[in-house]
């Protein structure tokens, strides 16, 4: 079975769920095995190729106390000096990302004019529809069972023409999740050096906050206190809050690594079991 399909991803939130429900009783490999129905063996050998540890070692991860220790640890936020509107470069684990914000007389015009390419995808978090206008991402939202993409898509750009293009957008694919949609070791290697353009559409205040996730580190966590103080408006934590909310692009933008300042992960707008799932698979990539 593979470790990046749909079916898999289902799987192991099951476990993962199940696993942070039950944290204090330390469930065994048999009874996390059995929430997936599945045997203690290929249980075993399905999660640690999907997290790159076992499942107990990934269970640490998502204790209080460990994101505790993360949230002090600290992302280098505050030292990062923003310049006006979204020029620069973020770094994003192994990707370089580069980010456009649309000006405020694009953000009125919602997409008129635009050709939004767009294609379904698998991830090691399920399926995911992924957007692009004139080759920068637009739009990352993962999907539930009962989610339309043609939907998705017209929320975050109304006035856009859509059109699906799996091929057109296929290279993006490759440089978000190599090891999901390259076929080659070859083919991941030239397309991982290649800057990953994004192109947001938001408010001012929206896009001073995204770009401010990007600055939080893979295996690194933060507060919704720390990021309004990152942005120089500390008491707006609220509205960061519900800027993060509306990010319309899943993972790229780290939305997942932002938490209550008490340690608890909190929501997220792709379901708390995929937020626990990318947080863990993270601290696992870091500390292995």
């Amino acid at each position: 079975m593979n470790a990046n399909s749909p079916t898999t991803y289902q799987q192991i939130a099951r476990a993962i769920d199940y696993l942070t429900a039950n944290f204090r009783q330390q469930p065994s490999l048999n009874e996390l095995a059995e929430t997936v129905n599945m045997s203690e063996f290929h249980f075993q050998r399905l999660f640690t190729e999907w997290a790159g540890v076992s499942p107990k070692k990934f269970s640490q991860y998502l204790t209080l106390e460990h994101a505790k220790t993360r949230l002090r640890t600290g992302a280098p936020l505050a030292d990062t000096a923003y310049e006006a509107g979204l020029s620069g470069t973020g770094r994003l684990h192994d990707l370089f990302v580069t980010v456009e914000g649309v000006t405020p007389g694009q953000f009125k015009q919602a997409g008129s004019g635009l050709l939004l390419s767009y294609g379904v995808f698998d991830s090691p978090f399920g399926n995911y529809v992924l957007g692009a206008i004139n080759g920068k991402i637009a739009v990352l939202h993962f999907l539930n069972d009962d989610d339309r993409p043609e939907a998705i898509l017209t929320r975050a750009w109304p006035e856009a023409t859509l059109q699906q293009d799996t091929e057109a957008v296929r290279p993006l694919t490759r440089q978000i999740f190599p090891l999901t949609d390259a076929t080659t070791t070859s083919e991941r290697d030239i397309t991982s050096d290649k800057p990953l353009p994004i192109l947001l559409r938001g408010s001012a205040f929206q896009l001073k906050v995204w770009e401010a996730l990007l600055k939080i580190p893979e295996g690194r966590l933060a507060s919704y206190d720390q990021v309004a103080e990152a942005i120089g408006q500390p008491t707006a934590s609220r509205a960061v809050g519900t800027a993060i909310g509306s990010n319309p692009i899943g993972y790229l933008i780290p939305c997942h690594r932002v938490i209550k300042k008490t340690g608890l992960f909190g929501g997220y707008r792709w379901g708390t079991n995929r937020k626990q799932a990318m947080l863990g698979w993270e601290a696992a990539r870091v500390s292995g």
